[in-house]
């Protein structure tokens, strides 16, 4: 059944790529690893998985790359840096990327890639966190030729429940910074619901279960409010970095478009504020910290 399956290669192996790539494993793909700290692999690498020593060697056997990272700027250096993978890459490759970026640098770099070597680009950033990544339940936005996008179809299907293509190489992109907006204002919103019912007198552990299914409810509403009320902030399932990283790409993005996002543009400011206070590298849930600390 192996030998049937597309090639495949991975470069980033953190929150989201450990348990992707375990399932690429679980599924049977033969698959390629590449991670800047070398050591992350190792748990892969008992199930099967090969490690290389830079992204050139990726795409040595692969079929399709996969990308996982944490930035626009990591992955051009991943890709057009020394050792990158624009020095092994060639037509018929796909490059798929996972990681939340910048839609314009996206586009620019799609073109690069493909212009250099042949190697088309599919932009599939994701939604639903570790829990989604580890169930395979995520949501994933894409952006590329349909082509592209539906000869991946099969190998996303073990990482997600829904692959929506968006349109053209970059819209996934935009897609994620929607969905990353009402995230983050959802979360902060939450922060401050947390805070207030406890400064109130209100059992604050009783607010997810009191609305669920009501208008109110929603999925970072039953996942932050229990964690928050709690102060349970590890084991860390996303970080303060990233959510920031997402508002500041929203912002330039409607900057970019002529569009406003007053909220957003809030949240940004909030969400640096307690990133500043040595928070990036914490889950999300200790912004109700913030929130606490802001009361009088």
């Amino acid at each position: 059944m192996t030998a049937t399956l597309p090639a495949l290669a991975f470069a980033g192996i953190g929150l989201m790529g450990l348990p992707m790539t375990r399932r690429l494993l679980t599924a049977g793909y033969p698959l390629t690893l590449w991670n800047r700290t070398p050591d992350k692999c190792a748990p892969l690498l008992e199930l099967g998985a090969h490690r290389v020593e830079n992204p050139a060697e990726l795409c040595r056997d692969a079929n399709v790359v996969m990308l996982c990272l944490a930035n626009t700027e990591v992955v051009r250096e991943v890709v057009f840096g020394p050792g990158g993978i624009v020095e092994g890459a060639r037509p018929g490759q796909l490059l798929v990327d996972f990681s939340s970026l910048e839609p314009a640098a996206t586009r620019e770099m799609a073109a690069e890639l493909e212009a250099r070597t042949g190697m088309r680009w599919v932009d599939a950033p994701v939604s639903g966190g570790t829990p989604g990544a580890e169930a395979g339940t995520l949501a994933i936005m894409a952006g590329g030729r349909e082509e592209d996008v539906e000869r991946v179809r099969p190998v996303l299907a073990h990482l997600g429940q829904r692959l929506t293509r968006m349109g053209e190489v970059g819209a996934g992109q935009v897609t994620k910074v929607c969905n990353q907006m009402i995230v983050a204002c959802n979360a902060l919103v939450i922060a401050e619901v947390v805070a207030l019912a406890e400064r109130s007198g209100v059992d604050a552990s009783l607010i997810a279960p009191a609305l669920a299914g009501g208008f109110a409810d929603s999925k970072p509403l039953q996942i932050l409010a229990p964690q928050m009320a709690a102060s349970q902030f590890e084991p860390i399932k996303w970080h303060v970095r990233t959510l920031l990283k997402d508002l500041d790409t929203a912002v330039k993005l409607a900057r970019e478009q002529g569009s406003s996002t007053p909220m957003s543009g809030l949240a940004a400011q909030l969400m640096r504020l307690h990133g500043s206070q040595g928070n990036l590298e914490r889950d999300p849930a200790t912004l109700v910290e913030l929130l606490r600390e802001q009361c009088p």
